[in-house]
């Protein structure tokens, strides 16, 4: 998930007639105790034990695998991710190896002609299925009428539940922890390049960043969550927390919109 990683993304040509859905299978011998430990310091959590959104980071690696490795009817750059959904079944190993299955299938179009897509991805530790994970990405935008403006969006309500500062390095530090290194999250001048005005926070960040604190609110382990990613954060905001009226609702707000809105369940 490095500078090579990155390079294939950029060059890799859309097959057109590729198939839907694209599958592969890809095998990861073990996890490492380390990684976990600067991830959990990173955000916050408690103990040695894998966290729900850590899971995501061996997910989105195998999803990117998947799209690179097969034949993808899109350029990987541009893409943007609009939802994730994560559920953990059961405690995951560190030293178990996990067969980590991926299926992407384009969506139809909707009636604006956006089009999305939706990696699929299931680990297992032998028999036992251990996480799955589904991430929807946006690959074309819809067309917009003349004279439309973008809808306004009204704040939850709910109440405070925590908050923080995105740092300035904080796109680049986690780029480290995750393997992301998409342009838009690093510096100003590169997010420029790809058609940012500055650059913003991985919404994987504000997931976990969600996660670490409503888990420290509750005393108790996340066992499943489910986000939408609404708005950008950039990088250098202010990020408050608000838990929602329902059970293990919640909302991101930065600078006045809400960037990732979702609802947890705890174990």
């Amino acid at each position: 998930m490095g500078a090579t990683m990155l390079l294939r993304a950029l060059l890799k040509r859309p097959t057109p007639s590729a198939r839907n859905p694209v599958q592969a299978t890809w095998l990861l011998g073990r996890i490492d105790l380390g990684h976990v430990r600067r991830y959990c310091a990173a955000f916050g959590f408690s103990g040695d034990a894998v966290p729900l959104t850590f899971l995501y980071l061996l997910a989105q690696r195998a999803q990117l695998a998947t799209m690179l490795e097969g034949d993808i009817p899109f350029r990987l750059p541009g893409l943007i991710h609009v939802d994730n959904t994560l559920t953990q079944h059961g405690p995951v190993l560190l030293a178990r190896p996990l067969a980590i299955a991926t299926a992407l299938h384009m969506q139809p179009p909707a009636p604006n002609g956006a089009l999305h897509c939706v990696l699929e991805t299931r680990a297992h530790d032998g028999e036992r299925l251990a996480f799955e994970c589904a991430s929807t990405y946006l690959v074309k935008r819809g067309s917009r009428r003349s004279g439309d403006k973008p809808a306004q969006q009204e704040l939850p309500a709910g109440t405070a539940a925590g908050g923080w500062t995105l740092a300035r390095d904080a796109g680049r530090r986690y780029a480290a922890l995750s393997g992301d290194w998409n342009p838009i999250h690093l510096w100003p001048w590169t997010a420029r390049l790809m058609g940012m005005r500055a650059p913003i926070i991985h919404g994987a960040h504000t997931m976990a960043k969600a996660c670490a604190q409503l888990e420290q609110a509750s005393g108790r382990r996340m066992e499943s969550i489910a986000c939408a990613f609404r708005s950008p954060a950039p990088l250098g905001a202010q990020v408050s927390l608000a838990a929602g009226p329902e059970a293990g609702q919640f909302a991101a707000i930065c600078n006045g919109r809400v960037a990732v809105e979702g609802r947890a369940r705890f174990a």
